[in-house]
């Protein structure tokens, strides 16, 4: 999908509303490799990667020129908590360790994007999240709910 595409779909998801039981966020895969369960050879994963990667990077560039660099976020705290993670970085950090967040002052909404794969023989997914801030915050060390 050409980067305009991809754009859009982020800029759509910028002014959807919010469900009004929440969660207060939206996350969309804007992108996904095919799956990998009939041929993982490394050339065909490389060339999915790639080209994941690539889209990546054009939103990357896109979005800072909007908006200025990305913070990177950890995910993994929010994954390996013994509490259970609030959306939507629950969702992200199934599928990526970190996410390039930008921030959009004035906007009242966030806007990050991941890149990842939940198991070998998954697609490598490029996904879009936006949500309004604060940034959910990972739940602490060893906290149950």
């Amino acid at each position: 999908m050409p980067t305009h595409d991809l754009q859009a779909v982020v800029d759509e998801l910028l002014v959807l509303p919010f469900p009004p039981d929440g969660p207060d966020c939206h996350v969309r895969v804007l992108q996904a490799s095919q799956d990998f369960w009939e041929d993982r050879s490394e050339e065909i994963v490389a060339a999915a990667e790639e080209e994941i990667d690539t889209a990546c990077q054009a939103l990357v560039t896109s979005f800072t020129a909007r908006w200025g660099g990305p913070e990177t976020i950890d995910l993994d705290p929010y994954l390996w908590s013994e509490a259970p993670a609030p959306e939507p970085m629950n969702t992200l950090a199934q599928l990526s360790g970190e996410m390039l967040l930008w921030r959009r002052p004035g906007a009242g909404r966030w806007v990050a994007l991941t890149v990842g794969q939940a198991d070998p023989e998954f697609p490598i997914e490029l996904r879009a999240a936006v949500g309004a801030a604060p940034i959910p915050e990972p739940p602490m060390p060893g906290m149950a709910p």
